[in-house]
């Protein structure tokens, strides 16, 4: 007779078991069963770590491409110089990464897939810190860390002193009946540690999500100068990004001005690096308040109710007069240049649509220290300005005619030349100005003048309503982590039995964490057990 035995594999699980007794397809299932399917593969922890992936490759273009809420000039030049693709990343929303439907579908469904995974085992942890250390193995002599000896004490009072040694030691002792082994366990912290962690995930991105919808983020540039400010009106922002729920009503009343601006300037490689930045500013709480005041620096921003105010970028703002051909002023004021490069090389541009006979437009460079290139006679630029402003260049290139404002909104940092005619200057070089210089425009089209030099600021104004909650979750997360790395849950076992030698006691540990010395624990106990006192390892 012959027999064929099937050898035995791993013991399946519950998940494999379900999926094994129900063959049935995906397409076969009840919209309750699919459902109840649709979740469970949803919140498993391999299409969490998909999603991650998926949103770590989802900011990428958002990183690459300039961001309309971030610098639009950036955007605008990009799209001049990419026509081909500039429609087709507009399709995409490749210039609004962070504000498409495609990228916030992913966030959700990450957000959905974490808190998914991580509750069922917040009460898993739960139930460790409550639970009793389980019963004595059969065979204690198995374990790694083991030992046995006889004694002429009664079962009782071997078990009683173990009892005794372990709860000193903060162990915590297995409800038994009366001459059943001894089971205890420490370091249950771990289980609080890892409850704490994710629990901690949870409050971050319940704090990360509060700011994302109540909140917002702005920036500004203020000319620096009491003649200039800022009020705190949705009219007076550069750009402004609101959070999905944020209200009006939550902005804080102030306003402010920039009365100075400092910054210390060192030699760098044969230019000058800028260090120590720091605003001097005045600001009101509400009209008629006391005016108060403060240094803003980097890093350390003015607090004003829940609102923070950040220095995060300066630059150069030359004061330009356009006067038109009937000697009326067309254009006046200090003009905000953008930086190019850490030289603060920077441009601008300035549009006097009104001026007669025509409307006149410029743009070009601001050099804020003019030298000129042997090779090609151009102005370069090598250091920034300092003081007056003495050893600055403006260089101008001159548009007349329409400005096509009527075609729609158009950034103040770029000019519209498709209607106007270039107005070359003497050679066909742009217009150089030095400071407090004026150039006559031909044709009796008017003139230019450098006044003078200003500053400006870019200040960044923000609210972030859960930014303490999700402070609050990163350092339990931190003090989670610590828990379960270094908290080592050891469980130990005594087991009292009479014989007719007497009574054989058997002691076994187990270090739960893995590689933790264990059998200095079990030395230990046996020799107190037998009333020796050695020193205590623990």
């Amino acid at each position: 007779m012959t027999s064929t035995m099937t050898p035995k594999g791993p013991k399946p699980s519950r998940k494999e078991r379900r999926r094994r007794s129900d063959p049935r397809s995906v397409s076969e299932m009840m919209p309750v069963e699919l459902a109840r399917w649709t979740w469970r593969q949803l919140t498993s922890m391999r299409t969490a770590l998909i999603l991650l992936l998926l949103l770590a490759l989802a900011a990428v273009p958002g990183s690459l491409i300039p961001q309309e809420n971030i610098d639009s000039l950036k955007v605008s030049n990009w799209k001049s110089a990419h026509t081909s693709l500039a429609p087709i990343y507009e399709r995409l929303g490749l210039f609004k990464v962070f504000e498409t439907p495609w990228f916030a579908a992913i966030y959700i469904l990450l957000m959905v897939s974490l808190v998914g995974c991580i509750v069922p085992r917040l009460f898993h942890y739960a139930r460790g810190i409550r639970s009793q250390p389980p019963e004595a193995p059969r065979n204690l002599t198995r374990m790694p860390d083991s030992t046995s000896y006889t004694t002429d004490e009664s079962t009782e009072a071997v078990l009683e002193r173990a009892q005794a040694l372990l709860r000193k030691r903060r162990y915590r002792l297995r409800k038994s009946s009366d001459g059943a082994p001894v089971a205890a366990e420490r370091g249950y912290l771990r289980e609080v540690g890892n409850l704490i962690f994710h629990l901690s995930v949870v409050i971050v991105l319940v704090g990360f999500a509060m700011g994302g919808l109540f909140g917002y983020k702005g920036g500004v540039i203020v000319a620096v100068g009491k003649d200039y400010g800022f009020s705190n009106e949705l009219t007076q922002y550069d750009d402004f990004d609101p959070g999905s729920l944020f209200s009006a009503s939550r902005l804080n009343p102030f306003n402010l001005s920039i009365d100075q601006f400092h910054v210390d300037w060192v030699p760098d490689q044969g230019s000058l690096m800028g260090t120590g930045f720091q605003s001097q500013l005045s600001y009101q709480t509400s009209p008629g308040a006391p005016e108060q005041h403060y240094d803003l620096r980097v890093n350390h921003p003015l607090s004003i109710g829940s609102t923070e105010v950040f220095l995060i970028g300066h630059g150069y703002a030359p004061d330009i007069t356009v006067r038109d051909g009937q000697g009326h002023v067309a254009y006046s004021g200090p003009t905000i240049f953008l930086p190019q490069d850490s030289s603060f090389l920077s441009f601008g541009v300035v549009k006097a649509p009104y001026a007669k006979p025509d409307g006149i437009g410029l743009q070009g460079l601001f050099y804020p220290s003019e030298a000129t290139d042997p090779a090609t006679g151009q102005p370069t630029n090598l250091v920034p300005a300092a003081g007056d402003g003495s050893a600055s260049l403006l260089s101008l290139q001159v548009w007349k005619g329409d400005l096509n404002l009527g075609a729609g909104p158009q950034s103040v940092y770029t000019l519209d030349t498709s209607k106007m005619t270039q107005v070359p200057a003497p050679g066909g070089k742009a217009w150089n100005l030095r400071l407090g210089k004026t150039a006559k425009l031909p044709d009796g089209l008017g003139s230019i003048t450098y006044n003078g030099l200003d500053q400006w600021n870019k200040l960044q104004i923000s609210q972030q309503p859960g930014r303490l909650i999700a402070l609050l979750g990163v350092c339990l997360a931190l003090l989670g982590l610590l828990g379960s790395l270094f908290i080592r849950p050891r469980r130990v076992w005594v087991r009292a039995t009479r014989t007719e030698e007497g009574t054989l006691v058997e002691v076994a540990a187990l270090d739960r964490s893995g590689g933790g010395d264990t059998s200095a624990v079990v030395t230990d106990l046996v020799n107190r057990l037998q009333g020796r006192t050695p020193e205590d390892p623990a």
